[in-house]
């Protein structure tokens, strides 16, 4: 079985996403030089953070954490990239581990009932094969045990870039619209909002305002990283 394996790597080598070096035993997606060298946004305040600020004014939410600041041309870009565009699963697999492991031992987020994902349109499912969040909840689940569920927030339409326009006109005019379906069953519960990168905050914005459709429902975001 071991040289099956071997053989296997050989003509598929298991190679590090960023620096393209094989990876070793127990390595999975990056090598470990790779990811001591990953802009960790350590924050340790879930209340009051970058992730908190950006949201300021446009919702109530209870709690926020990204673990990884996105830069341009950057490691966390290289990864969100082959993600999203290059089919590579491992990548949310890999984030729901780290991150499921520091949740379980803080216990920040253990008042959540439900994990959400940002849905993305139907077209773009479609056209993508998968939301590059699914794994990533599924993989929070199995570390917090708290419910992750698809299917109950839909994206109705699609919004053009916004990245250049100030904060302030990005909320503002954001072309993304969401429907929640059954907003009742959200009545006294708390979810957590998952996505990939918060660039301006907007589609979470926007998500955020369909939960506030249902009866003292409370918000927290989750997500892999944040645009400085």
């Amino acid at each position: 079985m071991i040289l099956l394996k071997d053989i296997f790597h050989l003509f598929y080598p298991n190679l590090c996403t960023i620096c393209s070096q094989h990876l070793v035993e127990n390595e999975t997606v990056i090598c470990t030089f790779c990811r001591h060298d990953l802009p960790l946004t350590n924050f340790t305040d879930f209340s009051e953070n970058k992730v908190t600020q950006t949201f300021y004014g446009s919702f109530l939410l209870e709690k926020a954490f990204s673990l990884l600041f996105y830069r341009k041309k950057g490691s966390t870009q290289k990864l969100i990239h082959d993600l999203k565009y290059k089919g590579n699963e491992e990548i949310a697999i890999f984030f729901g581990n780290w991150i499921g492991e520091i949740l379980k031992e803080n216990q920040e987020f253990k008042t959540v009932d439900y994990i959400i994902p940002v849905p993305l349109h139907p077209k773009k499912l479609r056209e993508r094969g998968y939301n590059q969040v699914t794994k990533f909840g599924e993989q929070l689940y199995h570390h917090l045990q708290i419910p992750f569920i698809e299917n109950n927030l839909a994206r109705i339409s699609s919004s053009n870039t916004q990245t250049f326009k100030a904060r302030f006109e990005r909320f503002r005019n954001l072309d993304t619209t969401f429907l929640l379906q059954n907003p009742s069953f959200f009545n006294d519960k708390h979810i957590l909002l998952i996505d990939d990168v918060i660039t301006t905050g907007a589609t979470l914005a926007a998500c955020a305002k369909e939960f506030e459709k249902s009866k003292n429902c409370k918000i927290s975001i989750l997500t892999m990283a944040y645009t400085e």
